[in-house]
């Protein structure tokens, strides 16, 4: 069994939808709906003051969704780790659409949770 874990980096976004916690609120209840995930009570957000940024993390039964943004370069960061396989959703079309994104890179990580069976073996034989 494993899980995906996608970090996005999206640039040339708009430094208001950055600002903007309805935008961003709008981000996440896509991500959750459009997925399938199950979120962990209520999704925390800090505003920094004046024209910073915006950070925000959901804990879901699957794991987190976490953003970060910077308006004054504007840039978005974005994580999400899902530790039961998940399609992969479509950052590069949404982050252009809700943030006007120019540029968006997606760096996928798949992650493995027991060892293959000749590793196993190996390490229950002492052999580390």
């Amino acid at each position: 069994m494993n899980g995906t874990e996608w970090i996005v980096d999206a640039q040339g976004c708009s430094a208001d939808a950055l600002r903007s916690l309805t935008t961003l609120r709008g981000l996440f209840a896509q991500v959750v709906h459009d997925l399938g995930l199950r979120t962990i009570g209520e999704t925390h957000w800090h505003q920094f003051p004046g024209t910073g940024g915006i950070t925000g993390l959901c804990l879901l039964s699957e794991s987190h969704l976490t953003c970060h943004t910077f308006p004054e370069f504007g840039s978005l960061c974005l994580n999400l780790f899902c530790c039961v396989p998940r399609s992969r959703w479509n950052f590069e079309l949404q982050l252009s659409n809700l943030f006007l994104a120019t540029s968006v890179r997606v760096n996928t990580i798949e992650r493995e949770y027991s060892w293959p069976v000749d590793v196993s073996n190996a390490m229950a034989a002492g052999n580390r």
